[in-house]
Formats: structure tokens, sequence, C-alpha cells
């Protein structure tokens, strides 16, 4: 497993924070629709500040990159359409390189930030977004209905290439466990973006807020890697 750090870019984070915030404005739900989701699903949440877990990592400095190869477990997941697919179907059905994260629609603080950084590649991108999938899968199935996810793809104006995903919550267990980023709570879950550039490709972990800089840096490393026997 190779391990890289990159340093720490204070102003990107409040970049992106600023720029979720535009482009949520005027399409969150309302505090009291959150409020009352948050207290069916985190009892708790009255005595203590349910974010609190995201906002410290938030204040964490850099990010880690690492590359795996992950098993894809074989579940139906369904998009923001009401389509069910599979996901081996939806990871590894072309050439194309993948973008992946995990969020849910009610969090209000690292998953604003992972979706606008997505939405900032998206358009550094250009003419080339097309070529790239790009997938969210959410991690609060049981409030995530596909018309949920589909509100929150037009917050982030998600093009067609990028794909919001529901389903069953022990499915959607299986595959936060299969990328290692289960975490027993959906307020524990750790700011983490994937990237592999074809399917016999390792994929590149990335945990912690990279800039578009970054992603779009690995993202041109790993496309231009040599593929197995290419002379």
């Amino acid at each position: 497993m190779l391990l890289k750090k990159s340093a720490f870019r204070p102003a990107m984070v409040a970049s992106l924070a600023a720029m979720s915030l535009c482009l949520c404005s005027g399409s969150f739900a309302s505090e009291q629709e959150q409020a009352g989701h948050e207290g069916q699903h985190d009892h708790a949440a009255h005595q203590h500040d349910a974010h609190a877990h995201h906002k410290h990592m938030m204040q964490q400095k850099g990010f880690v990159r690492s590359e795996h190869n992950y098993a894809i477990p074989d579940v139906l997941l369904k998009d923001q359409n009401g389509k069910s697919v599979s996901l081996p179907e939806i990871l590894t059905d072309s050439d194309r390189p993948v973008m992946l994260n995990f969020i849910f629609t009610t969090c209000t603080t690292i998953c604003p930030l992972l979706s606008a950084s997505f939405s900032q590649f998206q358009e550094a991108l250009g003419d080339e977004a097309d070529e790239v999938r790009m997938v969210s899968i959410s991690i609060d199935p049981e409030y995530d209905t596909p018309e949920k996810l589909r509100d929150y793809a037009k917050r982030f104006h998600a093009g067609d290439n990028w794909v919001f995903y529901t389903g069953n919550l022990p499915d959607i267990v299986a595959v936060q466990k299969a990328f290692d980023v289960y975490r027993g709570d959906k307020m524990n879950h750790p700011p983490v973006s994937f990237m592999r550039a074809r399917p016999d490709a390792p994929w590149i972990r990335i945990e912690g807020f990279a800039s578009i800089e970054d992603l779009m840096h690995e993202y041109h490393n790993e496309t231009a890697r040599p593929q197995p026997g290419d002379s």
C-alpha cells in the first residue's frame, strides 16, 4: 500500500464550504424537516452537537493518499431515477475512470464539501466529463429516497455522468465495509473520495479534503498510467 500526505490548504476547505453553501442556497430542506429527521435517527442529538465529529474532522490537516484493491459486493442499488443496478455493473461495466464518494442528504458538514469538490471536478473536466463515471452512494438509505437524491443532485448541478444511489440498509452497509468507510453511525463517516482509472487498476483512496488541483493531478496521473501489456 502506497501512502502520500498532502500539504494542507486552509483556504481550500473554506472555499469548498463557501461553494457548497452557494450551490445549496435556497434548495436545502427546511431546518425543521432536517431536525425532525435527525431526531428520528439520532435520538441523542438534542443532548449534543450531532455533527461534532464531522466538524472535528474538518479541522484535520492534509489528506492521505493510498492504493487498494477492493472486493466489490454484488448488491443491487437504486439510482435517483428509481432504476435498480448492480454495484459491479455500476463500477466495472466500462473502461471509463470512476470517481466515488459516500454522502447523505441531510448532512450539513463534510458531505456538502465532498459534493462541492465533485462538482468542481466535473466542471474542471469540461468536455471530458462524459468520459468519467462519478458515483455518490447514500449511507442513509432509509431517508434518502430516489426523489431526495434527485433534489440533492440538482443542488450540486450534477451532470448525466454523475449518478446518486440508494438501496437497502444491509446492502449499503456491505458496500461501506467493502471500501472500509463503515463507522457504525452515519455521523462518524470519514471524508473519503475514491478514484480508479479503469477496472484492472487499483483504487486510489483520498482520505481528507483534497483540492481540485489535487484531484485533477491524481486523475491525470492515473489515466496516464500504462495499461498491462503496453509496450
